[in-house]
């Protein structure tokens, strides 16, 4: 059996941020948007201090800033559920700015994910949708919702309009190569996954499911070729975990 897991989160923590160079002992001093993008930068490399720092922030009435702050810190920290019940939280209170309340859903969904919650992550990229119609990122983050819950024509539906909007994304591509597999569309998932190597050559997930499809045509010289380079070009990465295991399945067998 193929080891794959084919809508690993791709996850980028915290939004787009312009980093300060002040450290935390001085962030009383600093503005409220310098000390929220201090927080976020932090967050990603001592995500601890960032927690606690965020905390007495929103004591200090630092409210969605701080706590977004300390939601992105658990993320980092692996308490992937803790942080999802955060982010959904933030949202739904947030009034106003729906663009920023939509990613704060977005990445809500995709804490849920990390999480193992596909049902949780759905439902909050639809509301992410809802505030932000013909987003990408949403369509794509609730397209592995979906396939997590067993359900991929709707997956492939929801890459399909990612597509539409980009048709030029190597991971939404690969994902819809792995959900149309799953529905038996073998020539279309190879034709998605061939797409995807042409526009990123070396695309580990693509790698991935493209070596997934020419072992089920037991083509297993393609399939070890296309393995061995995901170990390659990302070594520790999920593709990377689902290649040794395919391997090592293969080579049993042999």
């Amino acid at each position: 059996m193929i080891e794959h897991k084919p809508f690993a989160v791709i996850f980028t923590v915290g939004l787009a941020l312009v980093t300060s160079g002040a450290q935390p002992a001085a962030a009383a001093e600093l503005n409220p948007a310098a000390r929220y993008h201090q927080c976020l930068a932090l967050a990603e490399t001592l995500p601890k201090e960032a927690f606690e720092d965020a905390i007495a922030w929103r004591d200090e009435a630092g409210g969605p800033p701080a706590e977004h702050c300390a939601a992105t810190a658990l993320i980092n920290l692996g308490l992937y559920q803790d942080a999802a019940k955060r982010l959904e939280d933030l949202a739904q209170r947030m009034k106003g700015r729906p663009g920023f309340k939509a990613r704060i859903f977005g990445q809500a969904a995709q804490a849920w994910l990390l999480a193992d919650n596909p049902n949780r992550a759905e439902a909050v990229a639809t509301a992410a949708l809802q505030l932000q119609p013909g987003d990408i990122e949403f369509y794509i983050d609730r397209a592995q919702a979906r396939a997590a819950l067993g359900d991929y024509p709707k997956a492939v539906s929801d890459l399909d309009a990612a597509l539409a909007i980009n048709a030029g994304r190597p991971d939404a591509l690969a994902l819809r190569a792995a959900a149309k597999r799953f529905l038996k569309d073998m020539a279309g998932a190879l034709a998605d996954a061939e797409q995807a190597l042409m526009v990123s050559p070396g695309h580990a997930e693509a790698l991935l499911e493209r070596g997934n499809l020419r072992r089920l045509k037991d083509d297993k010289a393609g399939a070890r070729a296309d393995w061995l380079e995901v170990l390659i070009v990302a070594p520790d990465s999920p593709a990377a975990t689902a290649a040794r295991a395919n391997l090592e399945r293969m080579d049993v067998r042999k």
